[in-house]
This record gives structure tokens, C-alpha cells and sequence, in this order.
């Protein structure tokens, strides 16, 4: 099991790792792997990009995914459709949940913008039901705000 991290100190580690770099797919890779890293009990952390009315599978850790999420579809697709973070006690309870991953039983979603529209979203989901807090939604804001300065 991952130790306890000072969830507010993930946005100054994100900064660190991307501060200066100028390569997108590298940034959403290394930022995928750290989040993997510190955050306890989670079985998938990664990206989707927005193309048109669908979200692409972008950088990941964690088991394969679905490729392609039309918006407005899923804890995902809802997440950017209404641009509103999505934080789902249990999946199984959420409206047309797509089941990447049989094992996740929470999930936690955030928004991502680039140039005021939406750039796609940061995924992150638990085998545990009720994982995501309101303190974890916070802290978590406070990384895509860091995410978002190199998109």
C-alpha cells in the first residue's frame, strides 16, 4: 500500500517535474506517474483529451482503458460536458458508468482547460468505494491548476 502524502504538496511536485519543459505528452506522462506514486489506494490516474465530441485516451498508469469516451457519457464524459468535477462515491450507482476497469468502485474526475475551453480531463479512480473526499477534490484542484499552465 502507498503511504499517506500531504495532498496539498502534489501541486508544487507537479510544478517541479514540468516547469520549463515544453513537451505536452512528456508533462501529462511524468504527472500521470507521480500521481500514481503518492496517491494511496487508486488503481488507474490518467488523461483524456477533448477532440471534437469525444474524449481520446491520452497518458496513464494503470490498467488498459477505453479508448474513446463520447462526451456527456460516464463519470468522464459528464465531467466534461458539464465542465464540473465529478467526485462518485460508487460507480456502480452513476448514470451509464463505462466500466474500463471492473475493479474501480470510485472515481474522482477534474476538468481540464486550455485557452478558456475544455482541454479534457484528469481520471483518477479507486478500488475502494467512498476514496475521494471533499480535502482530496481540493487538493486536486490545485493540481490542474499546475497541469493547466503547460497545456
Amino acid at each position: 500500500m502507498k503511504e499517506t502524502v500531504n495532498l496539498f504538496a502534489l501541486a508544487g511536485k507537479i510544478s517541479a517535474l514540468t516547469q520549463g519543459v515544453p513537451h505536452l505528452v512528456a508533462n501529462l506522462s511524468n504527472v500521470s506517474a507521480l500521481l500514481w506514486q503518492e496517491l494511496p489506494d487508486i488503481n488507474w490516474v490518467g488523461f483524456y483529451k477533448r477532440e471534437g465530441d469525444t474524449l481520446v485516451l491520452y497518458p496513464f498508469q494503470g490498467k488498459p482503458a477505453c479508448i474513446e469516451i463520447p462526451l456527456g457519457r460516464g463519470v468522464c464524459g459528464t465531467a466534461a460536458a458539464r465542465d464540473e468535477i465529478q467526485l462518485v462515491e460508487n460507480v456502480h450507482h452513476f448514470p451509464g458508468h463505462i466500466a474500463c476497469d471492473l475493479s474501480s468502485n470510485s472515481e474522482i474526475v477534474l476538468p481540464l482547460h486550455c485557452g478558456g475551453e475544455i482541454w479534457g480531463v484528469l481520471d483518477i479512480d479507486s478500488p475502494t468505494v467512498g476514496r475521494f473526499t471533499e480535502e482530496d477534490k481540493v487538493a486536486l484542484i490545485a493540481a490542474v491548476r499546475e497541469i493547466e499552465k503547460f497545456l
